[in-house]
């Protein structure tokens, strides 16, 4: 692929490194633990924000995105490879949603369903921190497959 080509593979889509998504994840991990821990909305609170920033202006553009670009990614050197960023902008998504679902339930007294939508979201994030197995991206790619189904999965049907 010439220079020019991957430029323009890359402006329609935005690759991210993938220790930067692990980096997010564990701070995630940490503010959904001192949600659980502390009973406390304030934590789900700020990584709610940070969701919502991830998914209306990209993984990059996030607080931990930004910091893990300024302060950690220059002392590492680049990445063996990155990452469409499509599939962690969606699992973005899928935690905002969890997160959403898990302040109401805090802030309305519906304490259980706080936790519960918080200890989804901090699992989630645990395991992409800890090993690199994003569920919210794995989502993505099995929705992906399913909505576009290739030549032979429809020779099949046929």
């Amino acid at each position: 692929m010439s220079d020019r080509t991957a430029q323009q593979h890359t402006a329609k889509h935005p690759q991210v490194d993938p220790r930067g998504l692990r980096f997010a994840a564990g701070v995630t991990t940490v503010l959904l633990a001192l949600t659980l821990v502390l009973n406390s909305p304030w934590p789900l609170a700020v990584q709610t924000v940070v969701f919502a920033i991830s998914v209306a202006f990209g993984v990059q553009a996030s607080p931990y995105g930004q910091l893990f670009k300024r302060l950690i990614r220059p002392r590492l050197g680049p990445p063996e490879e990155l990452e469409d960023a499509a599939p962690p902008r969606f699992a973005q998504l899928v935690g905002l949603i969890f997160a959403v679902v898990g302040l109401v339930g805090y802030l309305t007294g519906a304490t259980v369903l706080g936790v519960v939508a918080t200890g989804f979201a901090l699992v989630a994030a645990f395991v992409n921190a800890a090993v690199g197995l994003c569920l919210g991206c794995e989502a993505y790619l099995l929705i992906h497959r399913i909505r576009t189904p290739t030549h032979d999965t429809n020779a099949a049907t046929n």
